[in-house]
């Protein structure tokens, strides 16, 4: 397997943009969940405006894609990205934010947008 190598410029520009605690959480729940935009409102408890400025950085920077389902746009890892190595090996060495998701499935706000 051949390992690629990232710029030291681009990889400097992704870890800035996994600097900020938000988008590095959010990165860190795709990791095991596609989600939309309004679960993020939900979890982080800010508006769907900046909510959706963080996805729009992430998704610019080629580390989130997305997905239409009908009317819902669903966010997951984008794991064709050349920085997707680095990206997991960042995410390999953080705890899991899976319990977010658990505390809106029981508040019933975990979306099933299908």
């Amino acid at each position: 397997m051949k390992v690629s190598t990232v710029e030291i410029d681009k990889a400097a520009s992704i870890l800035k943009l996994l600097g900020d605690k938000t988008r590095l959480t959010m990165v860190k729940i795709l990791d095991n969940h596609d989600c939309c935009v309004c679960e993020f409102v939900e979890i982080f408890k800010m508006s769907q405006p900046a909510i959706s400025q963080h996805i729009r950085k992430l998704k610019d920077a080629g580390v989130v894609r997305e997905t239409r389902r009908g009317q819902w746009i669903i966010y997951s890892l984008n794991k064709d990205s050349d920085y997707y190595p680095l990206v997991q090996n960042l995410l390999d060495h953080l705890p899991s934010q899976d319990y977010k998701l658990k505390e809106l499935e029981e508040q019933g706000l975990r979306i099933s947008c299908e």
